[in-house]
């Protein structure tokens, strides 16, 4: 075993950021305590690392198992999936008014672009967490199928089936309860569908 696998210092300095953004995605305001746990976990069984995957994928491994135990613990709590940084850098507009910041086009923009996200992640939100892991894995973490195969314990032809599905299912849920327009700088854009009782 090389001797990198073994510093426990280095491993949490190169994983603690990717990590936490990871488990926020997953479990919500909930990340910090779940990374901590991952990290105990992490700490305790590093000195028994094999290399038999790669030391990312046995982290993401442990996260995700970690992750998912929460989840079941902690149910009916619902978990957030962010799909961006809200451009506002987390203010929402009466901070943003109180801090002195502009107001007008760019602020409208910004607001705008906090509701979008809101919206899909909340529709992501509503994905089956077998689907919303996979995407989370592959297109936020930037995962390879094999990868994700070895993080979830799953065939590698489970992952290609359920990103498919998770991808299909997610374009059907935008369709269904999402307006998408071109704005005037011909930058794309959505409003909420309203349904009628």
């Amino acid at each position: 075993m090389e001797a990198e696998f073994k510093d426990f210092d280095g491993v949490y300095r190169e994983f603690f950021p990717r990590l936490s953004l990871y488990l926020k995605r997953l479990v919500g305001q909930d990340a910090e305590d779940v990374t901590q746990e991952v990290f105990l976990k992490v700490s305790a069984a590093l000195p028994g690392f094999r290399g038999e995957s790669t030391l990312p994928t046995w982290i993401y491994r442990i996260a995700t198992n970690t992750a998912m135990d929460h989840l079941r613990r902690a149910r009916p709590v619902r978990t957030v999936l962010e799909i961006n940084e809200i451009a506002s850098g987390g203010q929402d507009s009466e901070d943003a008014t109180e801090a002195g910041l502009e107001e007008g086009p760019a602020l409208d923009t910004k607001l705008i672009r906090k509701e979008m996200n809101e919206c899909i992640s909340s529709i992501v939100d509503g994905l089956p967490e077998n689907y919303r892991t996979v995407l989370v894995l592959s297109e936020m973490e930037g995962l390879q199928n094999a990868e994700i195969a070895q993080v979830l314990g799953i065939s590698l032809d489970t992952v290609k089936i359920r990103l498919h599905r998770a991808r299909a299912r997610l374009r059907k849920e935008l369709e269904a309860n999402c307006n998408f327009y071109r704005d005037e700088r011909n930058e794309l854009a959505c409003d909420r569908k309203v349904i009628l009782l």
